[in-house]
């Protein structure tokens, strides 16, 4: 069966891979059949050949669950579609405060509606 993964390049604790159509009995580290691009996940950085790996997908190819990840993130012009995401992370007391300040002002809104509606009433 062939498949398309990933070939594990670079040195310790800083891994790149290229992104290699090779046949699943042989090793992780034989040479392939075709290489379709690369990819960094440190830097997010990805240059990929979108139609020829469609087309071997079409031939029956199977990519790894990783590959199709980034195939379906993939741009037509072979980059990575990413966007990061804007996680605030709060200490304890801030995430506190910001709790206390949210319940501060749902009492007050309470408080208005309360009040609006005894105004309702009386006229």
């Amino acid at each position: 069966m062939v498949k398309i993964r990933l070939r594990r390049l670079g040195y310790k604790k800083n891994p790149v891979y290229r992104i290699v159509v090779s046949n699943s009995t042989t090793k992780r580290e034989t040479a392939p059949i075709e290489q379709l691009g690369y990819y960094n996940p440190k830097t997010k950085e990805m240059k990929l050949d979108k139609q020829s790996a469609l087309k071997w997908v079409e031939k029956g190819a199977q990519p790894t669950q990783t590959v199709r990840f980034l195939i379906d993130r993939c741009n037509d012009d072979g980059t990575l579609n990413y966007e990061k995401k804007a996680v605030e992370k709060l200490s304890k007391k801030a995430q506190a405060k910001l709790e206390a300040e949210k319940a501060k002002a749902d009492e007050e809104a309470k408080a208005a509606q309360t009040a609006e509606a005894t105004e309702e009433a009386s006229a």
